[in-house]
């Protein structure tokens, strides 16, 4: 279990509530970078113990619900991230004390200095991923066979990752317009510092931080 000991008033290992979001949703692709060492870290961050994504079952059913619409466009989600257990929070907030290791800077945050990650909010003490029904994700092209192009890269820690920027092209301003207005129809609220990160409106449980790890294990036997 992750844990910490500031967040046990509000914190729970019970992930009854919650669904891995592949069975929910088949044709979804999975590409969770906390998995990896491609992030903005460069390395495998805690409680991501399997590359998959399990998300709320209410926020699991809305997203299904948009992607239902959007196949019908030629679309599907490419997932980034999900639940977020919160010892993976506590990793990124250690991370971003560290103004030493800046290995990834050129990749993710080349234009900002690494003491303003906190004060620009790329970075919180709690994140709303760990309530469990929040997702970042993108649209992949079925009849290209690859990404849509949104103008700016998953993670970029900077004005471009606004989903109200406008220093790219019509195009790929008017593909994260699809992306957003058909999360919002589903019942997502945006996130206005980047354009991939939606949570549920109605969330299941605002008040609650959630900290299992990231494997299928952790749900129970259906």
């Amino acid at each position: 279990m992750c844990d910490n000991k500031e967040m046990r008033k509000t914190a729970t290992d019970d992930a009854s509530g919650f669904v891995v979001l592949a069975e929910a949703i088949p044709d979804v692709i999975l590409e969770i970078r906390y998995y990896s060492t491609y992030n903005f870290i460069g390395e495998r961050i805690r409680g991501y113990e399997e590359p998959i994504a399990l998300l709320s079952r209410e926020a699991a059913s809305a997203l299904k619900e948009a992607a239902v619409e959007l196949k019908e466009k030629g679309y599907c989600f490419k997932i980034y991230d999900a639940y977020r257990p919160q010892c993976a929070v506590d990793h990124f907030v250690a991370w971003g004390k560290d103004t030493g290791d800046v290995r990834m800077k050129k990749y993710f945050y080349p234009d900002l200095n690494k003491d303003e990650v906190f004060e620009k909010g790329f970075i919180a003490y709690r994140s709303g991923h760990s309530r469990g029904s929040t997702v970042d994700l993108t649209l992949f092209d079925m009849q290209k066979g690859k990404d849509v192009d949104m103008g700016g890269p998953f993670d970029w820690f900077g004005e471009l990752s606004y989903p109200s920027f406008r220093g790219i092209t019509e195009e790929q301003y008017q593909n994260r317009i699809l992306l957003r207005e058909t999360m919002i129809r589903h019942g997502f609220e945006p996130y206005e510092g980047e354009w991939w990160h939606f949570t549920l409106k109605d969330e299941p449980y605002p008040d609650t931080y959630f900290t299992f790890p990231v494997r299928a294990s952790s749900l129970p036997e259906q």
